[in-house]
């Protein structure tokens, strides 16, 4: 699992005093209300960054860094994601998980067929969606709604999420 989740992107300065603007990639926005500090790169510990404050403009952060005061500070940090460490990440109820901990993991059936790898997950409105690559062929993807009769087992710890198959999923 990973040390660092990223909550985020810096998608673009924000007036002229030091902000950006972040188009936040965690489930709770509002978490952003509560981080004293963030790391930012496209590697997660390539930079600790200390928040000085936070506000909210439609479905973005607007996020200000401390000592970080003028626009030609912060212009480098466009396009750079923000992770927080694991141990700062917002605790999960039971059966949730980090989209991160999740990608990778192998897809079984529950008869010990090995679909795949866990590409990606969509997030809808009803529930989210995993997108299997398939072992077969790489190229081609799988989706499996995240619902608990598809959904039998989420074990980041061993690598595999064991899937029940409905009819009609592999078509």
């Amino acid at each position: 699992m990973e040390e660092y989740l990223k909550i985020g992107t810096v998608i673009s300065t924000h007036a002229l005093k030091g902000e950006v603007k972040v188009y936040p990639t965690t489930e709770d926005v509002r978490r952003y209300d509560d981080l004293d500090k963030v790391f930012i790169g496209p590697q997660p510990c390539a930079e600790c960054l200390h928040v000085e404050r936070v506000r909210y403009f439609k479905n973005l952060v607007i996020v200000k860094f401390r000592g970080l005061d003028r626009i030609e500070d912060v212009e480098r940090l466009r396009k750079r994601d923000l992770f927080v460490s694991r141990e700062d990440a917002i605790p999960l109820g039971e059966n949730e998980y980090f989209i991160g901990d999740v990608i990778g993991l192998k897809a079984v059936t529950d008869d010990g067929r090995e679909l795949g790898c866990v590409a990606d997950v969509m997030e809808t409105g009803a529930n989210d969606v995993y997108i299997i690559s398939k072992k077969d062929d790489p190229k081609s993807e799988l989706l499996l709604p995240a619902t608990k009769e598809v959904i039998l087992e989420i074990s980041p710890e061993a690598g595999i999420m064991r899937v029940h198959m409905l009819p009609g999923l592999e078509d």
